[in-house]
């Protein structure tokens, strides 16, 4: 299995198509925020992440998620998710995961994502000072 794609959004809800087949909407897809109020602050903001499975696989799954402060295995992990799913083969499957990040001051935070111990996506996150 694969990830498709891995974002930060605001809103995130499936809809029926015609044939059939099923439409995502994703509103809000971000990378950075406005903190709501001064450092420190804890923020919640929505990971989803689209996951495929092949026809020749069997559809069964973990979804893995850690908060770090940098880009490397080895940097500081700050909150992490653990999720098993299940895909029928040849379809797609979203995993939605809402993190709790406590920032002491402004600036980034990475997603390590993976399926089954695979290869990590990282996805960033900034935390700006207020607006």
């Amino acid at each position: 299995m694969q990830i498709v794609s891995a974002l930060f959004v605001e809103n995130f809800q499936m809809r029926q198509a015609p044939g059939p087949s099923t439409r995502i909407d994703i509103t809000g897809a971000m990378f950075s925020m406005a903190s709501p109020s001064p450092v420190p602050v804890t923020i919640d903001p929505h990971l989803v992440a689209l996951i495929y499975c092949a026809p020749d696989q069997d559809g069964s799954g973990v979804f893995e998620v850690v908060f770090r402060r940098g880009r490397l295995e080895t940097d500081e992990q700050v909150a992490r998710n653990v999720s098993p799913f299940t895909v029928e083969p040849g379809k797609f499957t979203y995993r939605l995961v809402k993190g709790e990040l406590e920032f002491a001051e402004y600036g980034q935070i990475f997603a390590h994502c993976r399926v089954d111990r695979g290869p990590w996506h990282i996805v960033p996150f900034t935390l700006l000072p207020p607006a």
